[in-house]
């Protein structure tokens, strides 16, 4: 069982190739070719990051995603969390997302069991916990 970890985790995305530009911007993701079915109205993109998880993102023509408030707490999956390295990674990148007008909805600060993290939303109002 010690080949077992999470290789990827997918979201819709209502502009898919803008909401790729800003994950290779912010983060450094390196944006696979594009994959597309057109019978299905399907089209995606994985994010790779070098270590860990990707991202893949996805967009359709004929499924209708249901559509959440930006930033919404419900139930399954709730927030993706990045690490970026330092406390000071965390404040420099949240005060850079903040002034690109991007909703900052928590800290930085650090967090009962010991996380210093803020919490911000992505282009498409994804929760982004980004942490040390």
């Amino acid at each position: 069982m010690s080949s077992i970890r999470i290789e990827h985790v997918a979201l819709w995305a209502r502009d898919l190739d803008g909401l790729c530009a800003f994950y290779q911007r912010v983060f450094g993701a390196q944006v696979g070719a594009p994959y597309e079915n057109p019978a299905k109205g399907f089209r995606s993109r994985f994010l790779d990051f070098g270590a860990g998880a990707r991202i893949e993102l996805m967009s359709t023509s004929t499924l209708n995603p249901v559509e959440h408030a930006p930033g919404a707490q419900r139930m399954g999956l709730t927030h993706l969390a990045i690490s970026l390295g330092s406390e000071a990674a965390v404040d420099q990148l949240t005060a850079q997302l903040r002034a690109e007008g991007l909703a900052v909805l928590d800290g930085p600060r650090r967090t009962g069991d010991g996380y210093y993290e803020s919490v911000v939303l992505d282009p498409e109002g994804n929760r982004l916990e980004l942490t040390v």
